[in-house]
């Protein structure tokens, strides 16, 4: 017999001696009640108590008869209602056991799958794909056959998250799971490593051309737009495949190797990689300039450069916009396109940014000693802008030096707004308060709305310069930056267009009523020095100057 019917046997015979216990109890004060009966019966009916009075009662008396019968019908009756009740409080506890046990193996199922499956796309993650590398490898040791790990990362993540909210990244990454689950075969493993990385595991390839064919496929999924709200989204995929025995012969190489392609084809935008020893200086640099960055900006090491703003009514400049740079000992000179994006992945961003803040003060501190009242704009990242902290940071810097809030100009851009409008528009408006103008970078390649454009206590708008490089040839750019002046014009921003690379796009803003210029056509950003001289340069005469009226020395020319 199983464990569950010898426990439902001794549960019954059990509860069956405890009810019968008590039915005997019963029946014996039954059968006292009987005998105290028959006595009152033949006392009254005699007047005394004798064996034959007894008798004679018992014999004479018809209640008493049903009276004798009553304890034995009771007894059985209580036997029978305890074995079915014994039976029937066994079966619930046997039920409710069976339930706590289905229970139980249920929830023990659900935190395996949670332990080895990704919550937002329910596919398989670093640690069960870690598993089913493990698994392949010793297989492929033990057959003699290869197999081939993909890992993916998406091109520019970031920007749908800080543009359209987190929400919307989460649905994008679901759209994106669902199209990587119809390239991969039953046999193979999708596994979403962690934020906006995939991999793909094929545990077997027959030749190397099995991985381009893949590749192929992976990149065809990316082809047509996803859709969110409405708004069609240009998605990529950078790729990095490491391949067995070629590349590695355990776990941590072949992973490690396969991030080595991807991350170079993300930096060499090549769309994908298969790995090769000619990529392996990409990822111990990476890993170096972590700690580099960060010893350069405790040590002073950065630098800034100047990028001038020409108010094109009066032909003066009005200000400049501080340009972090890095001048690596190794490396040489680094734009900021990549340390930039390191600094935000690794918290580096905010003492970037106070580092670039206090640097730009100085200089313009040395500016207004020397008479040139500029103003100087700084860019602000969208983590940096939402942090609670920030007008209390830059409350301290100012009260320990002497330069006007109002000759600081953040320049913010439309999707670091949008990511949280609340926080933003909090954040913004303290700082206006404190005197410091507010530009809204890169206007119009966001999806940021008009309501929050109105909301913001902005005093300009920049014009992107993907639409002013190409406004003299394509009238749909031509068109937006038309829109974007008169736009800012009528609730009362100034506009300052960026990338102006010749005189005709020059000429063409200042028909349209642009107020101020930035580009190559003027000046590329300068070092301090570089910038005085360019500076000195453009100036006219003290005559000509006068006769203009500004602070700010004139530009005689362009160049």
């Amino acid at each position: 017999m199983d464990r569950l019917g010898q426990s439902l046997k001794a549960n019954v015979k059990t509860m069956k001696s405890r009810v019968s216990k008590y039915a005997v109890y019963g029946v014996m004060i039954a059968l006292a009640a009987i005998f105290a009966a028959t006595l009152l019966n033949a006392y009254f009916q005699t007047g005394g108590i004798t064996p034959m009075a007894l008798l004679q009662a018992q014999q004479n008396n018809a209640t008493l008869w049903i009276l004798d019968a009553m304890p034995f019908i009771f007894a059985f009756w209580g036997q029978q209602v305890s074995s079915i009740m014994a039976y029937e409080a066994s079966t619930m506890v046997i039920d409710q056991t069976n339930e706590l046990r289905t229970q139980a193996a249920a929830l023990e199922y659900q935190a395996m799958h949670d332990a080895t499956h990704d919550q937002l796309t329910d596919l398989p993650n670093r640690v069960l794909l870690r598993d089913r590398l493990d698994q392949a490898i010793h297989v492929g040791m033990r057959e003699d056959r290869k197999l081939a790990l993909f890992i993916l990362d998406l091109d520019s993540f970031k920007e749908v998250n800080d543009t359209l909210g987190h929400y919307s990244g989460d649905r994008l990454l679901k759209h994106v799971a669902m199209r990587l689950r119809a390239v991969v075969r039953g046999s193979d493993t999708l596994s979403r490593l962690g934020g906006d990385e995939f991999a793909i595991l094929l545990p077997v390839i027959k030749e190397n051309s099995d991985v381009v064919v893949v590749l192929k496929k992976i990149q065809n999924a990316f082809q047509t737009p996803f859709m969110l709200d409405g708004l069609k989204l240009e998605v990529q995929a950078s790729i990095g495949v490491a391949v067995f025995p070629d590349h590695g012969t355990d776990v941590d190489t072949i992973t490690q190797r396969a991030d080595v392609a991807m991350y170079a084809a993300k930096q060499n935008n090549q769309g994908y990689i298969i790995y090769s020893t000619d990529y392996d200086k990409h990822s111990p640099r990476r890993l170096t300039l972590m700690g580099e960055l960060r010893q350069a900006i405790d040590n002073d090491e950065l630098i800034l450069h100047f990028q001038p703003k020409i108010n094109i009514r009066t032909n003066t400049v009005t200000g400049a916009e501080a340009l972090v740079r890095w001048q690596h000992p190794q490396h040489g000179f680094m734009p900021p396109d990549e340390f930039i994006p390191l600094a935000e992945r690794t918290g580096l961003i905010k003492p970037l940014s106070m580092w670039v803040l206090k640097r730009a003060i100085d200089q313009a501190l040395i500016w207004h000693g020397n008479k040139l009242k500029l103003n100087i704009a700084i860019n602000i990242s969208p983590s940096t802008l939402h942090d609670m902290e920030l007008p209390d940071a830059i409350t301290g810097v100012l009260a320990s030096c002497t330069l006007a809030p109002h000759h600081i100009t953040f320049e913010i851009t439309e999707g670091s707004i949008i990511k949280d409008p609340a926080r933003a528009l909090e954040i913004l408006t303290r700082l206006a308060n404190m005197g410091i103008r507010i530009s809204i970078d890169d206007f119009g390649t966001g999806y940021s709305s008009l309501a929050y454009l109105k909301k913001m206590p902005a005093s300009e708008v920049k014009i992107d310069k993907s639409f002013v490089l190409d406004m003299l040839e394509n009238e749909n750019d031509a068109a937006i930056v038309r829109a974007t002046i008169d736009l800012a014009h009528n609730l009362g921003m100034k506009v300052v267009a960026e990338g102006v690379e010749n005189k005709e796009t020059a000429d063409r803003l200042a028909e349209l009523g642009c107020d101020i210029l930035q580009g190559f056509y003027f000046s590329k950003p300068l070092a301090p020095r570089q910038f005085l001289n360019w500076i000195s340069d453009h100036t006219p005469s003290e005559k000509q100057s006068t006769a203009k009226g500004p602070e700010s020395p004139a530009v005689s020319g362009r160049k």
